[in-house]
């Protein structure tokens, strides 16, 4: 059966868009996938096991069959937690915490700004945000060097721990 314009409607539905046929005009009818629930309920179980002390766990949203208003749902199931953090590296990232204690919202942009992806982290502290061994061990020699050129710094010391 033809709807409007050439569009059948099985493709309008397929599409989430149908065609008013007494306008040119479209009028979205994006259809829900039911997925917030369930989604929710995996977030439970995630946290469930990171309190047992098992590994966190990464949900990737972008490979979800999520409508774009269930993300919104979801987000706002989840809420708004006291921590946010942003990163700058080949596109902006944002870390959020949710009001849920160990639930994450991680989100990559390109430098476009467009979204490429977006993550749940259930986990303690989200591994962006963790140093990494190499920047800890560069850091510390960054200090040492800091401490060995002020004045009455010891000069030859290895480590902060050479000083106390």
């Amino acid at each position: 059966m033809v709807a409007a314009a050439g569009v059948t409607v099985d493709q309008e539905k397929k599409s989430g868009v149908a065609m008013n046929r007494s306008h040119p005009t479209t009028v979205n009818t994006e259809s829900f996938t039911g997925n917030v629930e369930p989604l929710l309920c995996e977030i439970r179980h995630a946290l469930r096991r990171l309190a047992e002390g098992q590994a966190g766990t990464a949900i990737d949203l972008c490979s979800l069959p999520l409508a774009p208003r269930e993300v919104e749902i979801l987000e706002a199931e989840l809420g708004q937690g006291e921590i946010q953090a942003e990163l700058n590296a080949l596109g902006l990232t944002t870390i959020r915490e949710t009001s849920i204690a160990g639930v994450w919202l991680v989100t990559h942009h390109n430098e476009a700004q467009e979204v490429v992806s977006k993550f749940i982290e259930v986990t303690r502290c989200p591994e962006l945000l963790q140093t990494q061994q190499r920047d800890l061990e560069t850091g510390l020699d960054r200090l040492d060097q800091r401490l060995n050129d002020k004045p009455g710094g010891r000069s030859g010391a290895n480590s902060i721990d050479d000083r106390h």
